[in-house]
C-alpha cells in the first residue's frame, strides 16, 4: 500500500511537472524577457514621469517570466530559513537592478538570443546544483551566493536589452526606470511568495525528497529548452 501511495505521488508530480513543461514550450518568446505588443507600444508613445503605469509594468514582467520563476524556484527550493531566502532573492535583486538600469541608461547593445541563452543556462545550473552534481562531478560546492549575483546581472540584461528595443523616452528615463525597477522587485516578492506557500506545504509531505529529485531534473530539462529555444532563435535571425 504505502509503495502505491509513493507510486501515485510520482505519478502526480510527474504530470504536474510535465504539464508546465508544456505550457512553457508552447509560450511565445514575448514572455521571456521581453516587451508585449500592447506595452510596447505604449512605452514607445508616453513622454515624462509615470511612476505607477512603469511599477505596474515591472510588476508585470515578474510575474509572467517564466525564466524568472523557474530560476527563483531553484534558488529557494532547499532554502528552509526566512533568512536565508531574503539574502540569496536579495542578492538575485542587486545583480538583476544593476544590468537592467545600467543597461537602459548606457544603450548595451547585447544580441537578445545569446542573453535570453544564457538565463536559461542558468536554469539549468540552479538545477544541477540542487541535485548536487558539482560536488559529484569537481569535488567541491561552488559558491552559490557567487552564481546568483552573476546570473542576476544576465537576468537584469536580458530585459535592458529588451527595453533598449522599444527606446524608451529621455525625458523622464530614470524616474521611470526606477520605479519599473521597484514594480519588478514587488513582482518578485509576490511570485516568490506563492512559490514558498506551495513549497511550504510539499514539505510536509513524506515523499517530498524523493519527489524533489524528479522536480529538479525537470526544471533542468526546461532550462535547456529555453537554451535551444533561443540559440534555434539566433540562427534564424542570423
Amino acid at each position: 500500500m504505502k509503495s502505491l501511495r509513493l507510486s501515485d505521488a510520482y505519478r502526480s508530480t510527474a504530470v504536474a511537472l510535465t504539464a508546465l513543461a508544456i505550457c512553457i514550450s508552447c509560450a511565445s518568446q514575448a514572455l521571456a524577457h521581453n516587451v508585449t505588443p500592447g506595452d510596447a507600444g505604449y512605452i514607445q508613445e508616453i513622454w515624462g514621469v509615470h511612476i505607477i503605469p512603469f511599477m505596474y509594468l515591472g510588476a508585470k514582467h515578474m510575474v509572467t517570466g517564466y525564466d524568472h520563476i523557474l530560476f527563483l524556484l531553484g534558488v529557494v527550493f532547499f532554502l528552509y530559513r526566512t533568512r536565508d531566502v531574503a539574502v540569496y532573492v536579495s542578492i538575485f535583486a542587486i545583480g538583476h537592478s544593476l544590468t537592467m538600469l545600467a543597461g537602459v541608461w548606457f544603450g548595451w547593445g547585447v544580441n537578445a538570443h545569446i542573453v535570453d541563452a544564457i538565463i536559461g543556462l542558468s536554469v539549468v545550473y540552479k538545477a544541477l546544483d540542487n541535485l548536487g552534481a558539482y560536488r559529484r562531478w569537481f569535488g567541491f560546492q561552488p559558491n552559490t551566493k557567487a552564481a546568483t549575483l552573476i546570473f542576476g546581472l544576465f537576468h537584469g540584461t536580458g530585459l535592458a536589452t529588451k527595453i533598449n528595443d522599444y527606446q524608451i523616452a529621455e525625458d523622464g528615463l530614470l524616474p521611470n526606470l526606477l520605479a519599473f525597477n521597484v514594480g519588478v522587485e514587488i513582482g518578485q516578492i509576490l511570485a516568490l511568495t506563492v512559490i514558498l506557500i506551495v513549497m511550504g506545504f510539499w514539505r510536509k509531505t513524506p515523499v517530498f525528497f524523493q519527489q524533489a529529485y524528479t522536480a529538479n531534473v525537470v526544471v533542468m530539462s526546461l532550462g535547456f529548452m529555453l537554451t535551444g529555444f533561443q540559440i534555434t532563435g539566433y540562427f534564424v535571425a542570423s
